[in-house]
């Protein structure tokens, strides 16, 4: 009999747990995709609900919600979710910050690694290099910036393919695309067929971190709110290391 009402208490609390379960839609950057990609599964096993996404570059997602995409939680860099506050698109206060991620440096694979460990060492792989490949993202943006303060960027410009938004440097690399790329380390330590390299040098790295924040038109707030607790853990630190991120 004590079997038996033990069965139907689970049966019972499952039940529940089904009938309180939701589904819930986020919008986020490629950038976090490897280490969202192993925790959303851990959300949905404890809790029931179930996570939708869709992973995609940070201009693609701003244009998505500007033409009315709904989504109950966005994750991108936090510059951008503080945007996208200030101009009423996401709920006040709702910014959250999920992981730190800097630039990385890749080569075609079978191409040799270039020295990349100082400002110098950088510059001099940038003229040798035939075709350099960057992002429409942080990282490319700062990439253009860095190069134009340099003086660089006259002498670079014939050879960089800046890509669209949410395509990825690595595969252009493994392509044929460039010898030499830039992205976020987190975009390129999982790619086949490029070889990662290593940061760029300190003096001319760009710290990024990626945040969550909830849309003004998010249909289950609550949801949200607990995936972004969840995601923000310190325990998992491991899961962000091995995906080339930090904790914030």
């Amino acid at each position: 009999m004590r079997k038996l009402t033990l069965y139907v208490s689970v049966l019972a609390a499952l039940a529940v747990g089904r009938a309180d379960a939701a589904q819930v839609s986020v919008l986020s950057s490629n950038g976090v995709r490897e280490a969202l990609s192993e925790l959303i599964p851990q959300f949905e096993t404890s809790t029931g609900h179930r996570v939708q996404v869709v992973w995609d570059g940070t201009l693609n997602i701003t244009k998505r919600l500007d033409s009315g995409e709904v989504a109950d939680l966005v994750v991108m860099p936090a510059a951008d979710v503080d945007e996208l506050i200030a101009s009423g698109r996401l709920a006040p206060g709702s910014r959250v910050d999920l992981a730190k991620s800097i630039i990385g440096v890749a080569v075609r694979a079978g191409l040799t690694k270039p020295d990349v460990s100082t400002s110098e060492s950088l510059t001099r792989a940038l003229r040798a290099a035939t075709s350099i490949v960057i992002s429409s993202g942080p990282s490319g943006v700062h990439l253009l910036e860095l190069f134009e303060k340099q003086g660089l960027l006259g002498t670079l410009r014939p050879k960089i393919k800046q890509l669209p938004s949410g395509q990825s440097v690595g595969e252009a690399l493994a392509r044929g695309e460039g010898d030499l790329g830039f992205q976020q380390i987190s975009e390129l330590l999982h790619v086949t067929g490029i070889t990662y390299v290593g940061p760029l040098p300190a003096s001319v790295q760009k710290v990024t971190i990626f945040a969550g924040g909830i849309p003004k038109t998010a249909k289950d707030v609550a949801v949200a709110k607990e995936l972004l607790t969840f995601l923000k853990s310190p325990r998992n630190a491991a899961v962000m290391k091995k995906a080339g991120l930090e904790l914030p």
